[in-house]
């Protein structure tokens, strides 16, 4: 059995899939309480150790394994890579106490447990030019810390997740060879070119809760104050598609004058867009019915299972949702790290 130590483990997407990968979930750290409750609102069986505490305050020196397999797995927030330059090469970066650099007590934890192979999880714009160099700088320390690192861009989609969310992972091995293969994708936009199956539509996930016995009081726009527009966006499309309805007498907006989510309407045959942790009032996905998702939609685009619960207000449980890994993908990726580990 390979265990597992997760960081910044959320609502558990990807420990979820990391489970289902057949590795075992041993520790999970996570500092925000309603996620930390999630966690163990789900643990039936009380296996998993939850640590509700700061990374900065947790050592991991004392859960070094000398015999079996373990790996890490975790996505740090965000919120550093905004910052150019943030990185500065001195011998103390590991034992940074700066509470931004999430990198850093990533590559603290992996550096101090001394994993056989470790998961690294983030945002793609982690790859835009502002902040290539600090993406760049972790993985070149993973790989002074003795680990083999591959980095992958992956859309969900390409996975078979009815959601068009891309995201970087790298994967570090300890051990000497060569370059560890991407993962294979199982499904394509383009299937009738790539032989894959095509991306699968969001309403097979989501259409078994389009009943009454979901609804949410949140899920109501019609009294807002762009409802008018929003029923006129055809499925699969967003507010620009309102200057090709002729019929609409409402507001035509100036295309780029938004954020592309803005009004966007799932269509049942497509995948999904990014589910996001803290949309704005009119930032979609809507449904294609002409109200906001409820819960049980967005855990289902994030491939969470049916029964799981999440604690907290309905804002906390879309942070919490829109934060994770969808879990069928995070099972592809850990699946694929204990393959070359």
């Amino acid at each position: 059995m390979v265990e597992c130590i997760s960081l910044f483990s959320g609502a558990g997407g990807l420990d979820i899939g990391a489970e289902l990968a057949g590795a075992k979930i041993k520790i999970a750290v996570e500092n925000d309480k309603d996620a930390a409750k999630t966690l163990r609102m789900n643990d039936q069986e009380g296996r998993i150790d939850v640590w509700e505490d700061d990374i900065t305050n947790v050592g991991f020196k004392k859960l070094r394994k000398s015999t079996g397999k373990n790996i890490l797995i975790g996505g740090p927030p965000c919120q550093p890579f905004s910052k150019n330059g943030y990185w500065v090469k001195n011998e103390n970066r590991l034992i940074e106490r700066d509470p931004r650099n999430m990198l850093a007590q990533f590559l603290r934890a992996v550096n101090e447990l001394k994993p056989n192979g470790f998961l690294f999880e983030n945002v793609e714009s982690l790859l835009h030019p502002s902040n290539r160099d600090t993406f760049h700088a972790f993985v070149a320390e993973a790989e002074d810390l003795g680990y083999r690192c591959t980095y992958y861009k992956a859309n969900a989609a390409d996975f078979g997740i009815p959601q068009l969310r891309k995201r970087i992972f790298v994967f570090g091995v300890r051990k000497r060879g060569g370059e560890i293969p991407h993962p294979k994708t199982t499904h394509s936009a383009k299937p009738e070119v790539t032989g894959l199956l095509p991306h699968p539509g969001v309403g097979a996930f989501i259409s078994k809760f389009d009943k009454s016995e979901f609804f949410e009081p949140s899920e109501v726009a019609t009294e807002g104050t762009y409802y008018p527009e929003l029923i006129n966006v055809p499925s699969g499309r967003n507010y620009i598609a309102l200057r090709d309805v002729p019929e609409h007498q409402g507001k035509v907006f100036k295309s780029g004058s938004r954020f592309w989510n803005f009004l966007f309407k799932l269509h049942p045959d497509k995948p999904s867009i990014t589910i996001a942790a803290q949309p704005g009032p009119w930032v979609g996905p809507f449904h294609w019915t002409n109200r906001r998702l409820r819960v049980p939609e967005i855990a289902a685009i994030q491939t969470f299972p049916e029964s799981y619960k999440f604690f907290g207000s309905r804002r906390s449980v879309q942070k919490q949702i829109g934060n994770a890994v969808p879990c069928e993908l995070g099972e592809v990726m850990v699946r694929h790290l204990l393959e070359n580990i």
